[in-house]
C-alpha cells in the first residue's frame, strides 16, 4: 500500500491527514482518550504535541546555516507584524463602525482571535515542504501572537504584555540546534530528517484537541471567518515576501491560519470582563470553526501560489 505517497498528494498532507484523523477521533470516540488518560498512548496521540513540535524545531535549527540566521529573523518579524496588523485592524475598524455585535454575526473578539493568531505547526509544516530552514525557522518568531495577548491589545485591555521568557523559551530549541549544527555536521545529517519525520506526529495530537462538529455548529459565520483568515492574511504575507524578494514566496501564504489555541481567546479576554460570557461562547465556536477552515484552506492556497511560483520564476525551484 502507498500510504505515504497518497498522504503527501494532499496539499500540506504529512501535517492535514493526520490532524483531520486526530479530529475524528476525538469527534467520534471522545471516551478513548480517557480510557488510555496516563499512558504512551495519550503521551503520543493526545497531549505530545507541544514536546513533538519542540523536537522538530531542534531538528530544523541544526539545518540552519549561521549565515542565514538573518533572513530567519527577518522573516518572523514581517510574518507576524503581517499576521497581528491585519487582524488587528479589521477588528479595529469592525468595532469602530459597527460596535460589539460586529458583521455578519461576527464580533470583533472573533476577527481578532482568528486572524491575528496563526497555526504555528501547520505553518512550519508548509514552510517544510515548500520553503527552506530559514522560513521554518521563522515560526520561532511567529509564536508570539499565540495566547489573548495581541487581542486584548486590541481591544483595549490592560495589564497584558508578552513574557520575554516565553518569547526566548520558543527560540531556543532552534539556537541550540543551529549552534550544534554548525559545529558539527554530523549532528546536522543526524537531525535534518526530524524536520519533516516529526511533522504527522505533532499534527495528530493537534487535530486530538478540535472537534469536526465545530464546525458545524458556527454555521456559515465561523466558516466565513476562516476563509476571510486565510484570504487576507495569506495573500498579504504572500504580497510581502514578493516584496522583500524573498525565493519561495508562497511560504509567505502559510499564516493564513487560525491558531488552535485561538478559541481558547474569547474566554480569556471574558475572564478579563473584557466581554460578556454570551459573546465569548459564540465567538468561541466560530474560531473553533475557522480553524479547521484554515487548516483545509490554507494548504490549498499555498500549493496554488506554489505552482504559480514554479511556472513564472523556475529559477528558485532549481
Amino acid at each position: 500500500m502507498k500510504i505515504l505517497q497518497t498522504v503527501k498528494k494532499c496539499p500540506g498532507g504529512l501535517m492535514i491527514v493526520p490532524l483531520l484523523l486526530g479530529a475524528l477521533v476525538n469527534t467520534c470516540v471522545p471516551e478513548f482518550w480517557v480510557i488510555f488518560k496516563g499512558t504512551f498512548t495519550t503521551y503520543l496521540w493526545k497531549t505530545g504535541a507541544m514536546p513533538l513540535l519542540a523536537a522538530f524545531l531542534f531538528c530544523n535549527g541544526t539545518t540552519i546555516d549561521v549565515k542565514q540566521a538573518g533572513t530567519t529573523l527577518t522573516k518572523g518579524v514581517l510574518l507576524t507584524a503581517i499576521k497581528v496588523l491585519v487582524g488587528m485592524g479589521i477588528g479595529v475598524a469592525v468595532s469602530y463602525t459597527f460596535g460589539e455585535a460586529g458583521i455578519f454575526g461576527l464580533a470583533p473578539i472573533a476577527i481578532i482571535a482568528a486572524i491575528a493568531n496563526s497555526n504555528g505547526g501547520l505553518y512550519a509544516a508548509l514552510a517544510g515542504e515548500y520553503g527552506d530552514a530559514t522560513d521554518v525557522g521563522a515560526v520561532s518568531i511567529l509564536s508570539i501572537n499565540d495566547g489573548p495577548f495581541f487581542t486584548l491589545l486590541a481591544l483595549g485591555a490592560a495589564g497584558y504584555a508578552v513574557p520575554v521568557e516565553v518569547l526566548i523559551g520558543c527560540v531556543i530549541p532552534i539556537v541550540v540546534g543551529c549552534i550544534l549544527g554548525n559545529l558539527d555536521p554530523d549532528i546536522k545529517k543526524f537531525c535534518e530528517p526530524g524536520a519533516s519525520l516529526l511533522i504527522p506526529f505533532f499534527a495528530f495530537p493537534l487535530g486530538a484537541g478540535l472537534t469536526l462538529t465545530s464546525i458545524v455548529k458556527a454555521g456559515p459565520a465561523g466558516i466565513l471567518l476562516g476563509v476571510a483568515s486565510t484570504v487576507l492574511t495569506g495573500l498579504a504575507g504572500y504580497a510581502g515576501y514578493k516584496l522583500m524578494h524573498y525565493k519561495h514566496a508562497e511560504v509567505g501564504a502559510a499564516i493564513g491560519t487560525t491558531a488552535g489555541n485561538a478559541a481558547s481567546t474569547p474566554a480569556a479576554v471574558a475572564a478579563a470582563g473584557v466581554i460578556s460570557t454570551a459573546l465569548s461562547d459564540a465567538a468561541t465556536v466560530q474560531v473553533s470553526a475557522a480553524i479547521i477552515t484554515t487548516a483545509l484552506l490554507c494548504p490549498l492556497l499555498v500549493t496554488m501560489l506554489h505552482k504559480h511560483e514554479m511556472a513564472t520564476h523556475p529559477e528558485d525551484y532549481k
